[in-house]
């Protein structure tokens, strides 16, 4: 049987030749919640509100949507709909094209969109296959009010833009160090006292939490707004609008608060 330190060892070795493992022994999940439940006492996650007490209406017309790996779920999208379809002449940011799906489910809803990917040459760098990236933007290119804008959101000029927005959608790296940066360029650079800001991914799914990922959010915030930090029911969204909201603990397991019907249409591309 390998020792404790022959395993340490070839652990390393492994790393030395392949360094994006170490994120992986990083992003370790229990010493992410041991490290939130040491500086914000949240055992079981956000505290937890409703899609109705955002003032979201019960019936939002969503597409189009894939259902592949890596997107939204549908409560996602109606979140973000149902959010800018609240605000006259919203003005849309996301960090996170992928497909295209969530800026052009809100874009109809919008008065202009913005959207941030990695150049086509920076994808190619970090050895995704030619399918995936071939299929970013794939919904969004052509939509008269968005704005394809392509970079690293580690290093992008936010301030160049010279402009707020309404509301904003981050859903890139979700590492927590890349969630830290572009929280923090965001409420610099793009945020107005009535902005909301939605975070994708902050759980795995909607009842299970991704606690580095809710680590990054609210050190990116700040001590300021970590307590104006809320998990949306049904979905894998957290959001702040600055505002404090009549919500309930986070528990695991959780039942449901809320169900929803659906009437699908299946196009083709």
């Amino acid at each position: 049987m390998m020792s404790k330190i022959g395993k340490a060892l070839k652990a390393l070795w492994w790393i030395a030749r392949k360094p994006i493992l170490l994120n992986r022994v990083l992003s370790d999940e229990d010493t992410w919640k041991g490290y939130v439940v040491d500086k914000f006492g949240l055992p079981d996650g956000l505290p937890i509100v409703k899609m109705d007490q955002l003032g979201i209406d019960n019936k939002v017309a969503l597409g189009p949507m894939t259902f592949l790996d890596g997107g939204s779920l549908p409560s996602d999208m109606m979140l973000l709909a149902g959010i800018a379809e609240m605000i006259e002449g919203c003005r849309y940011f996301e960090i996170g094209t992928w497909r295209g799906e969530s800026v052009a489910n809100v874009s109809s809803r919008c008065a202009s969109c913005y959207t941030l990917s990695l150049t086509d040459g920076e994808m190619r760098s970090m050895g995704m296959h030619e399918k995936t990236i071939s299929s970013h933007r794939l919904f969004s290119k052509g939509i008269k009010n968005v704005t394809h804008l392509e970079g690293n959101s580690r290093i992008f000029n936010f301030a160049a833009l010279d402009q707020k927005f309404d509301l904003i959608f981050i859903d890139g790296d979700h590492h927590y160090d890349t969630i830290v940066s572009d929280t923090r360029n965001i409420f610099r650079h793009l945020v107005h006292e009535r902005s909301i800001v939605v975070w994708h991914d902050y759980g795995f799914q909607p009842d299970k939490v991704r606690f580095e990922v809710m680590a990054a959010i609210l050190d990116g915030v700040g001590p300021d707004l970590a307590d104006k930090i809320y998990h949306v029911a049904h979905t894998k969204c957290a959001i702040c609008s600055g505002k404090v909201i009549n919500s309930k603990p986070a528990g695991f397991p959780s039942g449901p608060v809320d169900y929803y019907t659906f009437e699908l249409t299946r196009r083709t591309l």
